[in-house]
């Protein structure tokens, strides 16, 4: 694995909760931080500002005005069949991490999910869409000195090939701790649920499908949500940034088999492209949320804006 970005970042703060509606229900951003200047030159090395000046659309919302893609990380949060559901748990409070970006952070994470209506102990379902640091780090908070999970009412779920997968894989030290204060508190609370995702995917609530988007990890997962003939898509990081629906080609330098991730892509944009599908980007930069849209050959994303609810 490639050495990381350097930069600290900052906790995001701000007046609302950006949220979409699909059907009858309502898609809240929990916005976490946004990540360093440094991390899309890292994380998409070949993304580079002379791709991004050949896609005019993605200024000045993905990328800025010197072509360095734009990332962020946030989870969503919805109700569905009566269940409060958090997609993706971020990076956490106070973890010890190698990247220092993500290293001991203090944001207001868990003050703006309350302030959404989804207090901790209230969720029902945490589904994690792979085991990333950037993605399960919520998963758990310190208490007394040690970690304890943080949705202590909720089942968190993964995909049975993910958890498989890292069981046998030989983790470095950094991945090892994250598995320590992350994964394992909730394995051994009782709390993680192995769930097996065939091709065709498997609905773990209603509304709430897992699509298997294998190659960033063996077992990834994207999200689907379904209301009333209404369909969004939650990517995980089967795509970290809109510059990859320009070019399906960049690939991530952290993606497990980039061959297979590839095609995820291909297969993924080809059935995202030309309907109304909202496509919600774990990693996607405000305004998040888009449609993609067939240009010749390739794709762009037509962004689809938040509707702010105040906070308090």
């Amino acid at each position: 694995m490639r050495t990381p970005p350097t930069t600290e970042t900052a906790g995001r703060t701000g007046p609302a909760i950006p949220s979409w509606t699909v059907g009858d229900l309502t898609v809240h951003r929990i916005d976490e931080t946004r990540l360093p200047q440094e991390t899309g030159p890292w994380l998409l090395p070949s993304a580079t500002p002379e791709v991004v000046d050949e896609h005019d659309w993605l200024r000045p919302d993905f990328a800025d005005e010197d072509g360095i893609l734009r990332l962020s990380t946030h989870s969503f949060a919805l109700t569905v069949g009566g269940l409060r559901v958090l997609i993706d748990t971020g990076i956490g409070n106070g973890k010890t991490r190698a990247n220092p970006a993500w290293h001991d952070l203090h944001t207001d994470y868990l003050e703006r999910l309350t302030a959404a209506g989804f207090a901790p102990e209230s969720v029902d379902l945490v589904i994690l869409t792979h085991l990333h640091a950037d993605h399960v780090g919520w998963n758990t908070r310190a208490q007394g000195g040690t970690w304890v999970p943080t949705f202590p009412n909720a089942r968190y779920v993964v995909s049975r090939a993910e958890r498989e997968f890292w069981a046998g894989y030989a983790m470095d030290e950094p991945r090892r701790q994250m598995f320590r204060d992350s994964v394992l508190p909730v394995e051994e609370a009782g709390l993680l649920d192995l769930v097996d995702v065939p091709p065709q995917g498997v609905e773990v609530a209603t509304g709430l499908r897992l699509l298997p988007t294998p190659g960033h990890t063996p077992g990834h997962v994207a999200v689907e949500i379904s209301s009333q003939g209404a369909t969004a898509l939650v990517t995980g990081d089967c795509t970290h940034h809109p510059v990859q629906f320009a070019d399906p080609a960049i690939g991530s330098c952290v993606d497990i088999d980039p061959a297979e991730a590839l095609a995820t892509r291909r297969a993924l944009f080809t059935a995202l492209a030309g309907n109304e599908t909202l496509v919600l980007g774990t990693h996607f930069p405000p305004p998040t949320a888009g449609r993609v849209v067939p240009t010749g050959t390739t794709y762009r994303l037509a962004p689809v804006p938040p509707s702010d609810i105040a906070l308090g």
